[in-house]
């Protein structure tokens, strides 16, 4: 064996197995690895503003973690880095936690990804993946399809250039956006709608032409020879429009007293979290008087942000013309109000942003703007204690949702290439390259199943081919930058549109349906739950888990039972359901279909009770037990509870067909002090031969 084969070299190394490689390995890794950097660079800029941060943290996650991932994962064909539904729960864990595209939101977006990638490691580590399996498949079907909606919905008001007011309900949000489409802008939609048409009729025409690449080139070429960005930064002074001028006084004064609240919020919350870790009872009105005082300025900083909410949309819903006075001076006039005496640009402007004493105003489209060149620098993660608990659920969420997403495409893919997936080992992988991404300004990254489709069409071979596309960004990021600066932002958001709305899929929640409905309505509790709890998409999902092992073990509490009759052609069929005979006149045939332990054990006393109230001149009941697979201590002792209330009636019990574990488990549990050998047969057809000859046959 090879040195750099042997077994521990691979399991801490497993990128040696790709070695040694041939030419033709690495000519087709390097096709695949360009490919999917044409998709990745700008996919990874529109996810990150789903995840409300600069596009150049998208850039920064398609750099060091796509490499550390590709070196320690299992798969060669699966790319890591930025992906939708990660990016759009990394925002909402964040968000009520600290202001959009502040410094704390982006230190919180990339300490989340960091306690993802903790977790993930330790689950790998401990092989603990069977974690994923108390998600049912209905559950993530029923997420994945709110979370589509939720992430594409999302983008709306950037395909419309309107306010996008954020509250802790996405459904309010979204009608907000709704009620401006007569705000909207008909350039930005005009960029929207050709970037559907380039990237749809491309996969017609010329499927192999990278048609997000394509679209990205061509909107940013025009956005640059139109000049559709078109922006003023002006002092108050210039808003000749007195109600404006009050309204933009009144927004930047609650702007500053919801920063003031949240300060003292902040404090006081981490006073009280002191408080309680003391646990000194005698301080126990201090710590309610302080927790009380939090819930009225949480209140008061809640009504004031929807006041501002209210405030941006009227703003931006107003229409001012420009103009330079005879001194130079810029001036603002509200559409229509320009003194006859001063000439216009004859463009319409809206108020974009309020900073202070300072006004934006866009006389065009958004843009991406400026992209800081440069690589990521090695920073620590900054690691905020009064804030990990309530990060926390979401961050183990996000570390499952994560791997189920990496898994899935692993595995889809592994069935085309027949390559073995070790899915702790992908684990380790996701969970290193989250940890290591964060020191390098990383947000939360997983596997990406549109990537990764690409690099296996492509005929990729190892990872190497990630490698390669992660050196692509690398080349974007010190070189290219300047060239995005006239990216629409209309055009980020339609990609993402159309990434997400891909994954919806109603035809599984309707299979589901019909195979069994109690998981079917499993899915549909968590496609509600997470629409009606959006931005906060991990509440949705625990919730629908939940929901779906109430119901699993309802339905193990609950085991299907049958009094058995025969079918026309031989065979044994419940009698109630099929409207048959049931066997026997002087015995019952019974089949149980579940373990018999604490949980349903009462159950099968009920059946054999109800059973025996069916027939009461029955002096026997068999109980066919082939669906049995295992009893407990709970099991059986109401096994022998049964047996005797049953005997001191006069009524035999009989079991046929029990597995082998079963049996055993009886046997060691000395059920033959109770029940002879001759109460146990080894298929039912000698039980019933017996049952017939030893009941029936002595009533005829």
């Amino acid at each position: 064996m090879s040195p750099i084969k042997s077994p521990l070299l691979l399991a801490f190394f497993p990128f040696l197995r790709w070695f040694p490689m041939t030419g033709a390995t690495l000519r087709a890794d390097l096709i695949a690895g360009i490919t999917v950097a044409l998709v990745l660079v700008p996919q990874s800029m529109a996810y990150a503003q789903l995840a409300g941060l600069p596009v150049v943290y998208g850039l920064y996650a398609s750099f060091v973690p796509v490499i550390i991932a590709s070196l320690w994962g299992s798969s060669n064909q699966l790319h890591t880095g930025p992906v939708a539904m990660l990016s759009l729960m990394s925002a909402a864990a964040v968000l009520p936690l600290a202001a959009l595209g502040s410094q704390e939101f982006l230190q919180l977006s990339v300490m989340l990804a960091l306690m993802v990638g903790v977790l993930r490691l330790l689950l790998g580590v401990l092989r603990m993946g069977i974690l994923a399996n108390f998600l049912s498949s209905p559950v993530i079907i029923g997420f994945t399809n709110a979370a589509a909606l939720i992430i594409g919905l999302s983008q709306l008001s950037k395909v419309l250039n309107v306010p996008f007011p954020r509250t802790d309900s996405f459904v309010a949000d979204l009608w907000t956006v709704i009620e401006q489409l007569q705000a909207s802008h008909l350039p930005t939609i005009l960029f929207a709608l050709g970037t559907v048409a380039i990237i749809i009729g491309t996969k017609k025409i010329v499927p192999k032409l990278p048609g997000v690449l394509l679209a990205v080139v061509v909107a940013t070429t025009i956005s640059w020879l139109i000049g559709f960005e078109r922006n003023q930064t002006v002092s108050l002074e210039a808003l000749q429009d007195a109600a404006a001028r009050q309204l933009v006084l009144d927004y930047e004064s609650t702007a500053r007293t919801i920063d003031s609240l949240g300060q003292t919020s902040s404090s006081l919350a981490q006073d009280i979290r002191k408080l309680a870790a003391t646990k000194d009872t005698s301080r126990f009105a201090e710590l309610a008087l302080l927790e009380a005082d939090l819930r009225v300025i949480t209140r008061e900083m809640e009504e004031r942000k929807l006041a501002n909410n209210e405030r941006q949309v009227d703003l931006h819903g107003l229409r001012f013309e420009h103009a330079v006075s005879a001194s130079g001076e810029n001036l603002f006039f509200r559409h229509g109000q320009t003194p006859p005496d001063i000439d216009a640009d004859g463009h319409t402007w809206r108020i974009n942003k309020i900073n202070g004493d300072q006004i934006t105003f866009m006389g065009g489209g958004a843009v991406v703007g400026t992209i800081p060149a440069g690589l990521p620098q090695f920073r620590v993660p900054s690691f905020k204690a009064d804030v990990f608990w309530v990060l926390l659920p979401s961050a183990l969420v996000m570390a499952l949702i994560g791997f189920m997403e990496a898994t899935s495409i692993s595995k889809a893919i592994a069935a085309q290439t027949k390559e073995r997936i070790d899915t702790s080992k992908e684990l380790i992988g996701q969970g290193l390259a989250n940890i290591v991404g964060s020191f390098f300004s990383s947000f939360t990254v997983s596997g990406s199943f549109s990537r990764s489709a690409v690099a296996a069409k492509t005929g990729a071979k190892t990872g190497l081919f990630a490698i390669l596309s992660a050196i692509a960004v690398m080349l974007v990021l010190l070189y290219l930058t300047p060239l995005l600066y006239h990216l629409p932002q209309a055009v980020l958001a339609v990609i993402v549109m159309m990434a997400v709305f891909g994954l919806i899929n109603v035809r599984a929640l309707i299979r589901a349906w019909r195979i069994e409905r109690q998981e079917a309505i499993a899915g549909l509790v968590t496609f509600i739950a997470t629409l009606a709890m959006a931005p906060k998409l991990a509440n949705g999902i625990l919730l629908g888990a939940g929901f779906a092992i109430v119901m699993w073990m309802l339905r193990t509490m609950k085991p299907r039972t049958s009094i058995l009759g025969r079918d026309s052609d031989g065979t044994l069929a419940g009698a109630l359901e099929n409207n048959l005979t049931p066997l026997g006149k002087r015995f019952i045939a019974v089949r149980f279909d579940g373990s018999l332990n604490f949980v349903n054990a009462s159950h099968f006393e009920d059946m054999l009770l109800e059973a025996r109230v069916q027939n009461p001149h029955a002096k026997a009941v068999l109980v066919i037990g082939s669906g049995i697979n295992d009893i407990d201590v709970s099991g059986e002792e109401r096994l022998r509870d049964v047996i005797d209330t049953f005997r001191d009636n006069g009524i035999e019990i009989y079991f046929s067909s029990l597995k082998n574990q079963v049996y055993e488990a009886l046997k060691r549990g000395r059920l033959f002090d109770v029940l002879s050998h001759e109460h146990f047969f080894r298929t039912k057809e000698k039980a019933l031969t017996f049952m017939e000859r030893e009941y029936d046959s002595v009533s005829a």
